[in-house]
């Protein structure tokens, strides 16, 4: 069987996010905190850094997460959540796996393992107020999760003493075998002389000799549930006494209507059978219910799902496929298909006022699903939270009403956004996110992503239609969006073909109405690998009608960097290009022309504001009352960002001239600066706005592009834009 995870599961109706909007008590974003604002002063801003597990300290005012790649835990001062302040980092000489706050001190499990073979690890104590390692004690093997009671009597880490992945395909069994220790604690300290081990061989049917506990929990019984991920296996001990009162088997489960292939297109005609769950993160909702999250690493399925009851001897209840809401939200990452998944990891159940939520963190999909656990029965879906770049890690504060989560991955080597602790509010209202979502089509979640041209309906002010970009190559798209619901809706798509076939080696950047019920969509090329720059004329179906390529004596001139978006004036299509072309003055791009009826092209050039780091360029292209309405980007995220602005072209007097001749340039007019609506959910800045067009009636709307949940948050904002007189 491969290694492969497919969707992830939750035991209850699927319900579409959409129906998530209502005025009661929801969770909001309210702040995001860069990781690297812990770095020192005089350490380099690339250095990688990663919040991982979080915790809270007593009275709720400090985070405190761990971080494997720096080496030791962050603090965070969330006296005022919504200005959440750097409060210093402490260096543990070792890798920090997980935290637990226990009274005035937070307890750290920290790797010091020299090889998989010869596993180390300790028990660190760190005064929360001193910011000092004040103790440790001896764990003779490699710890994962620690967790404190909730009576604060005892302390439990799951020792992992993990296996080499790349060892045998990383089969069981690898030696040495983990195990469970408990210590009592005095005052949060614990007593390293008290210490239990509890030996967790012989209890699964699956690598039984070599178990490998992952994550442990305690109930108010101080019960604490152990997860086996390899070994498909859950265990409950009591802390008093070190002895197992029970262990069972997480179970299988059958995946229908999913997508099992990284092919460039979300297709949910696949199924699987016999599945084994591969628990990670697990929390007991109550003293008898448990919920679990099904990561899978080995063979199995992940999936968050309850786990039935303490004495259960599998979980009590059918799964069905929870990935669909996260499709639905644009949050389906394709490319782990074959693999991962949405691949759920981190878990968080807590009481907030007289509700008890769940909260499943989907690494992958970087969203945190909302569950109301407090009946018996089945959980109920209540929102999509959106998180930062794979979500690890969650702490819920109920006594200030906020929930936190910690995002692991740090992409600062590939230029893209960093490691994120963000932190949501529990308040009157509805939910700010998503933005967008679509409707099922034939009884499925219809697929989408990596929106990156928006167009009006020339008759329908609700209507507006946008794109994908060739994130999804097998399925250049065509989307129709009713605007008019909040979340906006997704109604429908269409496909790109081409003599009745899938049209192939499109990159679709661009769309306008032809206003005769058909479109002309701007496809970037790529000179490198022998890709058209062109613009297509399609039909109300997607059908290609006719396929324009860019003339050679333009082309010749060109680079990867294309067409961004088409508009249609009149008569005449606008398409702009991106950046700069060989033949191009430093600093303008060209905002090509074509007469459809003459198949003339000429260009103007249009002057770029500079950029302060990386590069700006065109994003897209409307026109509009006589005049041409321009997304200018840099390609920075998060702070870093500076230009995400709307310039107004006036086409009064403009007349473009032929390629190869001296092109005039057109002046601008600054009307829009989108910083303010890309920070409004919470978040940081993203760097891809690529969409804005005008409805029908003038409302003016952006959209922007989530790289297809691709080294991405998966976030995507679509949002009205307020222009008032700017116009």
């Amino acid at each position: 069987m491969p290694r492969h995870l497919i969707a992830a599961l939750l035991t209850t109706t699927v319900i579409s996010t959409a129906g998530a909007a209502s005025a009661e008590q929801v969770f909001n974003r309210i702040a995001s905190f860069p990781v690297a604002s812990n770095l020192p002063a005089d350490a380099d801003p690339n250095t990688e850094t990663s919040a991982e597990i979080i915790t809270a300290s007593q009275d709720g005012n400090t985070l405190i997460y761990s971080d494997s790649p720096a080496g030791g835990i962050g603090m965070i001062d969330i006296t005022d959540p919504k200005s959440p302040k750097p409060a210093g980092f402490i260096d543990l000489s070792g890798e920090p796996t997980s935290v637990a706050v226990a009274g005035p001190d937070v307890l750290v499990g920290v790797n010091t393992s020299e090889s998989f073979t010869n596993p180390s690890g300790r028990l660190a104590v760190v005064s929360v107020s001193d910011k000092t390692e004040i103790a440790s004690c001896d764990l003779g093997g490699q710890p994962d999760s620690v967790a404190v009671s909730k009576d604060g009597k005892f302390v439990a880490v799951a020792i992992e003493n993990e296996r080499d992945e790349d060892l045998n395909d990383g089969a069981l069994p690898q030696m040495p075998a983990g195990y469970v220790t408990i210590f009592d604690l005095t005052d949060g300290a614990p007593d390293c002389d008290t210490m239990k081990t509890v030996e967790m061989t012989g209890l699964s049917e699956i690598g039984g000799d070599d178990p490998e506990p992952e994550f442990v929990d305690f109930n108010f019984k101080n019960e604490i549930a152990v997860t086996l991920q390899e070994n498909n296996a859950i265990v409950i001990v009591d802390a008093a006494t070190g002895k197992v009162t029970n262990h069972f088997s997480a179970g299988t489960v059958d995946l229908t209507n999913i997508d099992a292939d990284d092919n460039g297109e979300i297709k949910l005609t696949d199924s699987q059978d016999g599945r084994r769950r591969e628990p990670d993160a697990i929390q007991w909702i109550d003293d008898d219910r448990l919920i679990t999250a099904n990561e899978g690493d080995y063979k199995g399925a992940r999936a968050p799902s309850p786990s039935g009851t303490r004495t259960a001897r599998s979980p009590t209840r059918a799964a069905q496929p929870t990935n669909t809401r996260l499709i639905r939200a644009g949050h389906y990452p394709d490319k782990r298909s074959d693999a991962k998944g949405i691949e759920p990891e981190g878990l968080e159940v807590a009481t907030f006022g007289e509700t008890t939520y769940a909260f499943v963190l989907s690494e992958r999909g970087s969203t945190v699903g909302v569950y109301d656990v407090s009946a018996k029965g089945e959980p109920t879906f209540v929102q999509l939270l959106p998180s930062g770049i794979a979500p690890e890690g969650a702490v819920a504060i109920p006594a200030r009403n906020l929930l936190v989560t910690a995002n692991e991955a740090d992409l600062v080597e590939d230029g893209g956004a960093r490691s994120h602790v963000m932190l949501y509010e529990r308040t009157d209202g509805t939910p700010a996110y998503p933005m967008i979502v679509s409707e099922d089509q034939d009884g499925l979640p219809l697929g989408w992503g990596a929106l990156s041209g928006l167009a009006g309906d020339p008759e329908d002010a609700s209507k507006l239609y946008a794109v994908s970009d060739s994130f999804y190559k097998n399925q250049p798209r065509i989307f129709t969006i009713d605007a008019s619901t909040t979340p906006a809706k997704i109604t429908g798509a269409m496909t790109v073909t081409q003599d009745g076939k899938l049209a192939k080696k499109l990159d679709l950047e661009g769309i306008t109405a032809d206003g005769q019920g058909g479109f002309w969509l701007a496809s970037e090329g790529n000179p490198e690998k022998e890709i058209p720059h062109q613009i297509l004329h399609v039909d109300g179906k997607g059908v290609i009608q006719e396929a324009v390529p860019m003339p050679k004596d333009l082309t010749d001139q060109s680079t990867r960097f294309g067409a961004e978006g088409i508009t249609m004036d009149g008569d005449r299509l606008w398409i702009a290009i991106q950046r700069e072309w060989k033949d191009d003055p430093k600093g303008t791009v060209k905002l090509l022309s074509y007469e459809p009826a003459s198949k003339e092209w000429s260009a103007v050039r249009y002057p770029l504001d500079a950029a302060e780091k990386g590069w700006v360029g065109l994003s897209e292209i409307t026109a509009h009352d006589g005049a041409l309405y321009i997304l200018e980007r840099d390609n920075q995220i998060g702070a870093a960002a500076k230009e995400k602005k709307l310039f107004k072209v006036s086409l009064d007097g403009v007349t473009p001239r032929a390629i190869g001749t001296e092109l005039p340039t057109v002046e601008k007019q600054e009307v829009h600066d989108f910083i303010p609506d890309l920070s409004a959910t919470g978040g940081y800045v993203v760097d891809k706005l690529e969409g804005f067009t005008f409805a029908a009636d003038g409302t003016a709307y952006a959209v922007t592009d989530n790289d297809g949940v691709d080294d991405s948050s998966g976030e995507t904002l679509f949002f009205k834009v307020g222009l008032g007189s700017s116009m």
